[in-house]
């Protein structure tokens, strides 16, 4: 897209507006905001501009979808002010936070298949103690009140005994975060990931999501292609 300006005439901004599908006040706000070199002025004062800034523009457009918003402006700023190790640093940011969230779905997927299905508290008792609950994890009972500390589990409190119960998506929470805990995943890094469990409404609707996750991250990680042959194309033309 956009293409068709790189010649080597000057452009108005109507012109590198309609080039992306763009308003000519988005063209000027992206200038204002760094993600475009300074405009040339007429002595009308009128904007001008270059194919490079269209070279800027496209790089900026391509890195959005696969870096965000906010990090692809960061990333043109630095450039245009000739920082170009930090426009690096911010891409490999993004790229080691998309690694780390390849690897939390793999270790939810992980979870999901070594976790056997959980054991429903028994009909009429309201749910389960904390004592039974640790023997049949083979953890201690400070365990699970560590892990409810951390979020990882939330039992109600029984209004007569004060003691915890332990009700069946409780149970479900327990085992996996007992299955993390064995992966070797920290407390802090569990706890977002039962989140996604209790948002989805269980393990059964969380494991029909994980398709659709894998795919989202298939697009960012292309997307992180396309925006990084955009900012070569800039890059270079700057050179």
């Amino acid at each position: 897209m956009g293409r068709n300006l790189q010649t080597d005439r000057q452009l108005r901004p109507i012109d590198l507006a309609r080039g992306y599908g763009l308003s000519t006040q988005a063209v000027r706000n992206y200038e204002e905001a760094g993600i475009l070199p300074a405009a040339g002025r007429t002595p009308h004062g009128y904007r001008t501009y270059t194919p490079l800034h269209a070279l800027a523009l496209g790089a900026f457009l391509a890195l959005v979808p696969g870096h965000g918003h906010r990090t692809a402006t960061s990333i043109m700023r630095a450039v245009n002010q000739d920082e170009t190790d930090e426009a690096f640093r911010l891409i490999d940011e993004s790229h080691a936070q998309l690694l780390d969230d390849r690897r939390t779905l793999r270790a939810v997927e992980r979870a999901l298949r070594d976790l056997s299905p959980t054991t429903a508290p028994p009909a009429g008792t309201g749910g389960t103690f904390v004592g039974p609950l640790a023997a049949e994890l083979g953890i201690r009972p400070a365990t699970l009140r560590k892990w409810e500390r951390a979020g990882l589990v939330r039992p109600r409190r029984d209004p007569l005994t004060g003691y915890r119960v332990y009700e069946e998506a409780d149970v479900r929470d327990a085992r996996l975060a007992h299955q993390l805990r064995r992966g070797g995943y920290l407390l802090e890094q569990i706890a977002p990931l039962i989140g996604h469990v209790r948002a989805a409404g269980g393990l059964e609707p969380l494991e029909a999501a994980l398709g659709d996750w894998h795919a989202r991250l298939s697009v960012r990680g292309r997307a992180m292609l396309t925006g990084a042959a955009e900012l070569e194309g800039y890059l270079r033309a700057r050179a």
